[in-house]
């Protein structure tokens, strides 16, 4: 069958883009490129061309901002806001794709993508093909229908779609497709600011057509009009005839690509793979894996694999490169399938069965002087604990490794990482073992070679990525900071942290209690029983029956988040318990029933704390997430209570760095004052307060703006976020801010610096030489760049902040090792460290952790800790 497919590509991708970042987070590759529109603009074309039947395909684009239509109308589209930045970047991106799967694509100055599909469709209705599909948003198109032509007119990606014959226009429409042109000339065209008639609209233009036929028609007979109507149309005769002038496609275009340009030929898989590569579009590398049958990885891999015969003693060497291959989403509960070696004597797999009967490979693993080499070396190292192993003499992990290079890169599939540094000889977790519903252990020989082939990998690219970090300065921060804590992370999370569950079923009856309550509450004060739970049933509460303003509405209907209610607060009664009420219900489901679920059988809750995730270098923790223990309210804090030490009478300590941020800002800015401050232990905010202000006595006031905006600077803080902090105007908080700085100019110029820099380098660095880069800094959008500045402001300082405590971390598990106390690090939450401790090793702990967590580094002022402790968490305050 001869069919031509002509597809809108402006209309596409910019569906794709507006679809995808509604949200405000723009999906960016691991160089910081956006890749939101193009990501979904190649899925629609992959589609195309894997469901669809053609033999000839064209992709048209809009040249540019000024065409033909211009010079009739200069005000033609003018009505458009610029394209936004991110979406300018993916253009040339999207053209460079169609390239590589062999689609042709073409754009004519001074007309537009509408024009040349007109026009190669126009040809082709006289030539060999029996079918024309044109897929587009634009409704202009749909006077291109014909016998031989349909428009599909897409409404979500190509998953919905609605496709135009002439019998479904006259069925939808009660128009023929050269009456669309006349359509536009009555009503306009908002989107391209098409006048048309002002105060025509659909329903009166599709009513005047049915009975004149065309807009010339009308305009000779406008005696049959009355009223109001008839004075529009006649007062509009000129307009009305340029609309439809400015609507009509040009199908006689002066293009200079044939039909016999667009015959398709099918793309080389493996530079697509290529592309998909740059763009960090590793799920759809998958399916053009599946699609193809074949892998990327087809070279040959030749491994032994040890069975019981074998004299496995032979291979255990010293700098080998293993993988510790685990089946399972939660590595404190994987199944330990085998372990793959690569060494000077060749490369093998060792089933975990022989694992289990060979004393040496358990030995080779845990001896600290026997060095390897690994990928996620916390996750091999709990994994083989929860069977009575241990992983040490690791002196190279390539996860974190690569982390550390770029810290965008975060996914833990082994080929995502490797596919970074141009390493393809192996595959995505995913295609061994599947997703989801489909996720299960494939045949030994799959798992082996899986195993072998990553840690080959390892050996491939360990120079690769050790270099890098040498060029980079930043070989110290991994071998003394991060490889390191990998072990004492380990540690922790095998370790886990005991949680009273009577104390928290008690607490769970008590919330229970207050959701009920607050209910009853609410319905007395609305008259009416709804879901208040529900979004879209309490906005109808709120904003119809009770009348309240209307703050933000959505796609939906009305928002009643947060942000709202908090703005609605003392407009109604009500307000207050439904904050009251959501509060509560998250502190139940998510604190109460969520932590009961993941409680394990030794009464502990065993979190994972990702080390190689966020771009400021801090750790973050799931399953459960204990960083996040609500601790702003009084009923968030009763959480804590069931964090209990594991026998009873002992201890839990907290060691909670005091105001280290401001302390690396005082370091880095070297605003003397700020240092002094510091250095006589002053109170930091009433200090502020009386240099700012220029008094000796302080009122809390003061002090209170003084705290405001001594944090808010780290983070760069603008005048109107200090506004609302603070409850003031932002001319006054400006004049605050301004104050601020002139009373400490060593903090503008070190802020100041930092961003030039950042602008130069693209980058910033932490004290430690930890790197976040900032595409945002050279964004054409002005909130973008202000971000980017924002960001290039704060980095260094939330990111030195997170190098010194993992520093102290490592530091305190040592001194505890050293000194062989039988007290545990359990958790670290930012800029604090929680403590299992034995009664008597109270005054010890105190000690050992003071001094190590004080002298992490040296800084131009003290660090200082603050060090409390009780029967629970909640206690140790």
């Amino acid at each position: 069958m001869n069919k031509l497919i002509l597809i809108d590509g402006n209309s596409l991708l910019f569906r794709a883009y507006f679809a995808t970042a509604y949200s405000g987070n723009i999906m960016k590759n691991n160089k910081g490129i956006p890749t939101n529109a193009l990501y979904a603009f190649s899925i629609m074309m992959m589609n195309i061309i894997d469901n669809y039947e053609f033999s000839h395909i064209l992709v048209a684009f809009d040249a540019g901002k000024t065409t033909f239509r211009h010079s009739e109308f200069k005000e033609y589209k003018g009505g458009r806001k610029p394209l936004p930045d991110e979406l300018l970047q993916q253009i040339p991106l999207a053209k460079e794709f169609l390239d590589v799967i062999n689609v042709k694509r073409y754009e004519l100055e001074l007309f537009e993508a509408d024009d040349i599909i007109g026009t190669l469709s126009n040809e082709a209705q006289t030539s060999h093909f029996d079918e024309i599909e044109i897929i587009t948003s634009d409704k202009d198109l749909l006077q291109l229908v014909t016998n031989k032509t349909f428009v599909k007119l897409t409404k979500k990606g190509l998953t919905e779609v609605e496709t135009y014959t002439i019998d479904y226009l006259r069925e939808k429409y009660h128009l023929s497709p050269r009456q669309i042109t006349d359509l536009k000339g009555l009503m306009g065209d908002a989107s391209d600011n098409i006048p048309g008639i002002p105060g025509v609209g659909e329903k009166t233009a599709i009513k005047l057509l049915t009975e004149f036929d065309s807009v010339e028609n009308l305009l000779n007979h406008t005696d049959k009009l009355k009223g109001k109507l008839k004075e529009k149309v006649e007062n509009n005769k000129e307009l009305a005839l340029l609309s439809k002038k400015l609507a009509t496609i040009n199908t006689y275009s002066p293009i200079d690509v044939s039909l016999d340009d667009t015959l398709y030929q099918k793309y080389d898989t493996f530079k697509l793979i290529d592309f998909y590569k740059y763009l960090d579009f590793h799920s759809l590398i998958k399916k053009v894996n599946l699609k193809n049958d074949k892998k990327v990885d087809e070279e040959d891999l030749a491994f032994t694999i040890v069975d019981r015969n074998f004299p496995v003693e032979s291979i255990l060497l010293n700098d080998s490169y293993i993988i510790i291959e685990t089946f399972g989403q939660n590595y404190h509960k994987n199944e330990v399938l085998g372990l793959a070696i690569v060494n000077e004597k060749g490369r093998f797999y060792i089933p975990f069965e022989i694992m289990q009967i060979s004393m040496t490979v358990e030995m080779f693993l845990r001896d600290p002087d026997i060095l390897k080499n690994t990928f996620d070396y916390k996750k091999a190292k709990v994994s083989l604990k929860w069977h009575g192993y241990d992983l040490n003499g690791v002196v190279f992990d390539m996860f974190t490794a690569s982390y550390i290079i770029n810290p965008a890169m975060t996914k833990e599939d082994f080929k995502v990482v490797a596919s970074y540094f141009d390493y393809n000889n192996v595959l995505y977790d995913e295609e061994v073992y599947g997703k989801n519903t489909k996720y299960s252990k494939p045949d030994a020989n799959a798992i082996s070679t899986h195993a072998v082939k990553k840690a080959v990998a390892i050996m491939s690219l360990k120079s690769i990525i050790i270099n890098k970090l040498k060029e980079n300065n930043q070989y110290e921060l991994y071998m003394q900071l991060e490889l390191p804590l990998s072990s004492v992370l380990a540690y922790m999370e095998y370790q886990g942290i005991k949680i009273d569950i009577n104390s928290l079923n008690e607490l769970g009856k008590n919330l229970k209690m207050r959701i009920k309550g607050l209910e009853t509450s609410i319905y007395e004060l609305t008259n009416k029983t709804f879901n208040i739970a529900s979004p879209k049933q309490l906005g109808e509460v709120l904003f119809e029956d009770l009348k309240l303003p209307v703050i933000k509405k959505t796609k939906t209907g009305y928002s009643t988040n947060i942000d709202v209610l908090e703005k609605l607060n003392g407009s109604h009664p009500v307000i207050e318990k439904i904050i009251e009420y959501r509060s509560i219900s998250k502190l139940y489901s998510t604190y109460v029933e969520g932590l009961i679920q993941v409680v394990y059988e030794d009464e502990k809750v065993h979190t994972i704390f990702n080390q190689a995730l966020t771009a400021t270098g801090r750790l973050s923790s799931t399953e459960p997430n204990i960083q996040n223990i609500p601790i702003r309210y009084d009923e968030g804090r009763q959480i804590r209570k069931s964090f209990v030490p594991n026998n009873k009478g002992d201890y839990i300590l907290s060691a909670d760095y005091s105001q280290i941020e401001l302390r690396i800002l005082a370091h880095m800015s070297e605003a003397v004052d700020l240092i002094e401050a510091f250095v006589k232990d002053l109170d930091i905010h009433t200090k502020t307060a009386q240099d700012v202000f220029n008094v000796e006595e302080v009122t809390p006031l003061m002090r209170r703006q003084a705290k405001a905006v001594n944090f808010g600077i780290i983070y760069g803080i603008s005048a109107f976020g200090l506004s609302e902090n603070l409850g003031i105007q932002p001319k006054e908080a400006g004049k605050f801010i301004e104050k601020y700085l002139n009373t400490y100019p060593g903090i503008k110029d070190f802020m100041d610096k930092i961003v030039h820099e950042a602008k130069l380098n693209g980058y910033v660095e932490t004290i430690f030489n930890r790197r976040r880069y900032i595409p945002e800094l050279t964004s054409k959008n002005y909130n973008k760049r202000m971000f980017g500045e924002r960001t290039a402001m704060n980095a260094p300082i939330q990111g030195s902040a997170a190098d010194i405590i993992k520093i102290a971390m490592i530091n305190v598990y040592n001194r505890m090792e050293k000194e062989k106390v039988a007290s545990k690090l359990l958790v670290q939450v930012h800029d604090e460290l929680i403590f299992d401790v034995k009664k008597a090793e109270l005054d010890t702990m105190k000690k050992i952790v003071k001094e190590e967590m004080e002298n992490a580094v040296s800084l131009k002022v003290p660090l200082k800790v603050d060090i409390n402790y009780g029967h629970s968490w909640y206690d140790a305050k």
